[in-house]
């Protein structure tokens, strides 16, 4: 079982930053892949970005250049680091976990966080 508390949600104005943080409770934490989605309201959940067991990442072509994800093994947490915030990456942010390797589609993904709200005004 593993559970994962997100932080680091809130306001900011389009072209600001923010920094995500999804902390992991897994003894195993080293053998999951943790990634990243959202879903804005009315909207299906998507994928943002992903970070695998081996260390490769994944991104959505709609943060590329963007968003960076990155993982702190010693603090079983992932970070992801969004610069440029856009109206349009108002959403519910989400961390997940899944067995090693990241995946694109959410129903492939095991353990859900409760989400953080990000809200970019234009």
């Amino acid at each position: 079982q593993v559970q994962l508390v997100e932080s680091g949600g809130g306001l900011v104005q389009a072209g600001g930053s923010l920094r995500l943080s999804c902390a992991a409770s897994a003894r195993t934490f080293s053998k999951y892949a943790m990634g990243w989605f959202r879903q804005a309201p009315g909207k299906e959940r998507e994928f943002v970005a992903a970070y695998s067991w081996g260390g490769v990442t994944a991104y959505a072509d709609f943060v590329k250049g963007r968003f960076t994800i990155s993982r702190d093994y010693d603090k079983n947490t992932i970070y992801l680091e969004m610069n440029s915030l856009k109206p349009e990456d108002t959403a519910v942010y989400l961390c997940a976990a899944r067995n090693y390797y990241n995946d694109y589609d959410p129903r492939a993904w095991s353990y859900w966080g409760q989400g953080t709200q990000v809200t970019v005004s234009s």
